[in-house]
């Protein structure tokens, strides 16, 4: 129901900051949580975040918990991450999902998936 675009990634410094975009097309996005999450190279993909419909409750993974920020603007059709003092363990493709009742920390009920936005980050 959901048709989902990211952007917004890149090469980058170590300590330095991206802002990935998610933009929605679909008139059922504002109803859906989101998620954000990554896959490395070798590695599983990984939840790093996710937001509800509302916006009000929101996940972080232990590893990116006072770095990166999930927010959305429903007006927009538009969920973003900020991520603040990147490593370089955070290289991976970032993903963005929707889902109408997802489990949070997980990729079940996450049912609307993006391509992918690549992110590097340079030691």
């Amino acid at each position: 129901q959901v048709q989902l675009v990211e952007s917004g990634g890149g090469l980058v410094q170590a300590g330095g900051s991206l802002r990935l975009s998610c933009a929605a097309s679909g008139r059922t996005f504002s109803v859906f949580a989101m998620g954000w999450f990554r896959q490395a190279p070798g590695k599983e993909r990984e939840a790093v975040a996710a937001i509800s419909w509302s916006g009000g409750s929101t996940y972080y993974a232990d590893f990116v918990k006072g770095r990166f920020t999930i927010t959305r603007d429903n007006a927009k059709n538009t969920v973003y991450l900020q991520m603040n003092g990147l490593k370089p363990e955070d290289t991976a493709v970032y993903y963005c999902a929707a889902g109408p009742r997802p489990t949070f920390g997980s990729d079940r009920g996450f049912n609307n998936w993006g391509q992918g936005t690549q992110v590097t980050v340079s030691s």
